[in-house]
């Protein structure tokens, strides 16, 4: 049975209708940049995330880097964050001129480890930046409490969270800012790139809608230097109509979240943590094994697809690496060895599950 990381095409199709006549719409309106579907989802967005405002961009990157620069981080400035996550989050730090500084991670959440940060903070520390990594919440009050002692600014990367809960509220409304991706094998998908970031702070929202608009309050009138970054109309129109389904995708990830860790329990792997107190909307689902490249191989002879998120830390990375030569973060470094990520969408069948978990299973008898 061939099953592939994620099916786009089965949500689609049961969308379809209503999306085709979305799109329609918008093409017979002609209003494709900053029109009414990107007003619209702002509004659905921020009162579905429980924020004041929300602002849509070109992509999940931009929302980090828009909403860092919009708050006035900048050159001299360090800015914590997890070495285990993909490169966007470092990236976005360094393209507003500071430093990204890097913690090691939990063992169990693969999210940043509360417990080390505050050994990082220096006179040089602006901001925390931790990410919701594979769709679990970090540890936000105890990193809000961090910044509140040391006068510093809490970002949230949601890139992989969204729908998801702390303490009963929605990602993306704890920090000053919430940065969310599009992309479209997201639980929020589109079908090409687009962001949002998520704000209770009018001035830092309107300051935003001046970066991604080309710098400019008034048109032909430019207060700074800015960038295109404006989400399209069109990628609006198809997200307004998945965000009406996002929590019972939510809940079907969650199923096939609870059935791999069912079946799979048994087995020597590590399966992952639903850490208490919070809801994992299992962007990833993500098993920690010993012997990670072999059984990657053997689901691949199976024809099941499976991926490793992600095989080098970012102090690892060639482009850190001068700067972080020294640095040892070892929980983020084994972990890089033995992630596996299994196939995960809300259409996922029982049936597939189960194939899955049998193929792990046969692994570990010929073993």
């Amino acid at each position: 049975m061939q099953i592939p990381m994620v099916d786009l095409k089965i949500q689609l199709e049961t969308l379809r209708a209503e999306i085709d006549a979305e799109l329609a719409k918008t093409l017979d309106e002609t209003r494709f940049i900053l029109g009414p579907n990107v007003q619209a989802l702002e509004e659905e967005f921020a009162a579905y995330c429980g924020t004041r405002f929300a602002v849509g961009v070109a992509s999940g990157t931009d929302a980090l880097h828009l909403a860092l620069l919009g708050a006035g981080i900048g050159p001299g400035d360090e800015v914590i964050t997890s070495p285990f996550t993909f490169i966007a989050t470092a990236e976005a730090i360094a393209y507003v001129g500071a430093t990204p500084v890097f913690v090691d991670v939990d063992p169990r959440t693969f999210n940043i480890d509360v417990d080390k940060v505050e050994a990082a903070i220096t006179g040089k520390t602006k901001a925390l930046l931790p990410v919701h990594l594979f769709g679990q919440p970090a540890e936000l009050e105890p990193l809000q409490a961090l910044c509140d002692k040391h006068d510093l600014l809490l970002f949230e990367d949601c890139a992989q969270s969204c729908g998801a809960n702390y303490q009963g509220k929605k990602t993306g409304s704890f920090g000053l800012a919430g940065c969310f991706s599009f992309f479209p094998s997201k639980n929020l998908g589109c079908y090409g790139d687009g962001g949002m970031i998520t704000t209770d702070d009018e001035q830092l929202a309107n300051e935003i809608k001046v970066l991604r608009n080309h710098g400019s309050r008034q048109q032909y009138h430019h207060n700074r230097i800015g960038f295109n970054s404006r989400l399209d109309e069109m990628q609006a129109a198809i997200l307004r109509v998945k965000l009406k389904h996002l929590d019972d995708y939510n809940r079907n990830r969650l199923r096939v979240a609870k059935q791999y860790n069912s079946l799979l329990a048994d087995l020597p792997l590590t399966t992952p943590l639903i850490a208490e107190g919070r809801n994992h909307v299992f962007h990833q689902y993500t098993l920690m094994a010993d012997n990670r490249d072999q059984l990657k191989q053997h689901l691949g002879d199976q024809q099941i697809a499976s991926a490793v998120y992600y095989p080098i830390p970012l102090h690892r990375q060639d482009v850190f690496a001068d700067a972080c030569r020294d640095l040892s973060l070892p929980v983020a470094e084994e972990q890089a060895e033995k992630v596996l990520s299994l196939p995960i969408y809300p259409e996922l069948t029982s049936q597939q599950v189960e194939s899955i978990c049998d193929s792990i299973r046969a692994f570990y008898r010929e073993g």
